[in-house]
């Protein structure tokens, strides 16, 4: 197996093999706690920009599908992990977790103290890294770790988001043979998604609801959103800092008071940034008449 490296900026180490593609990426590196659902991490564009340790000792063991892409593509710039498992098994995997990285130029380390890594982050504080397959020159990649920019004030959102407007229709699937799953409700209320990094499963969730969905991009007017006429307006998941986004705030506190506005994540966040007086909280509409 080839070697790999993990430096952070604070010169701290840790040395294991190689999975992925043999490359360079460079990173906020951060950490997830899920015990499973790793391709859904993998495809998640709230990881845009960031490396990613996983605390599950074993991961890549049921191989991928593209039912559980959450985006087009990985959006994680490495994979930290302390067993990878080059064995897949599992009844709906389509391709390998190592190759499906792979051919996204996603470079991955294993053989990792996890623990101890996760236990540094929470001490230390999220910090820049640099994942590589290519290099050993620890020196070097340290330097380049101090020199990795900074996340604050990124608009990742706008970079990540769709360039045009979409429907969006499919509903959730039963994963399994033995899933049951309800009937599902008939489509009677229109949302519109901001697609600040949206993930499809939520998408899945609202029509499931019994909502025709349209997607639009992050930089979407709210003059443009009330032409849709939509019985609600959801504000996505997403990567990065929601300071930049104060564009987005400003249309979203121009929505308020002329239609209900739900968040997660980051679009909560954005919510947050967009105060409102308390005389139009008070017009607040509970349902639009139809």
């Amino acid at each position: 197996m080839n070697p790999a490296i993990l430096a952070l900026e604070d010169g701290t180490v840790f040395e294991g093999r190689a999975f992925g593609a043999q490359t360079e990426r460079s990173g906020e590196v951060v950490f997830n706690t899920s015990m499973t659902g790793y391709q859904e991490i993998f495809t998640d564009p709230s990881y845009s920009g960031q490396i990613v340790v996983l605390t599950y000792p074993q991961i890549g063991n049921y191989g991928t599908n593209e039912g559980d892409m959450e985006s087009a593509r990985p959006y994680i710039e490495g994979l930290v992990v302390r067993d990878f498992s080059p064995i897949v098994s599992n009844w709906r995997s389509e391709r390998s977790a190592h190759q499906f990285l792979a051919d996204a130029n996603v470079p991955i380390i294993d053989s990792i103290d996890t623990r101890k890594l996760v236990r540094h982050l929470r001490t230390r504080g999220v910090m820049r890294g640099v994942l590589s397959s290519v290099s050993t020159n620890v020196a070097e990649l340290i330097e380049k770790a101090k020199k990795t920019p900074s996340m604050a004030g990124l608009d990742l959102a706008t970079r990540v988001s769709t360039p045009d407007s979409y429907r969006w229709t499919t509903a959730v699937d039963p994963v399994s043979f033995s899933e049951r799953i309800g009937k599902f409700r008939p489509a009677e209320y229109h949302v519109v998604a901001f697609d600040f990094g949206i993930k499809r499963n939520i998408l899945r969730r609202l029509v499931s609801s019994g909502c025709h969905v349209t997607v639009v991009p992050a930089s979407t007017s709210a003059a443009d959103v009330l032409a849709l006429r939509p019985d609600g307006v959801f504000l996505s998941n997403g990567p990065g800092d929601p300071e930049p986004l104060q564009a987005q705030a400003a249309e979203v506190r121009q929505l308020i008071g002329k239609t209900p506005i739900f968040g997660i994540c980051l679009g909560h966040q954005v919510l947050g940034l967009a105060p409102v007086s308390p005389w139009t909280r008070s017009r607040w509409p509970t349902r639009r008449s139809k």
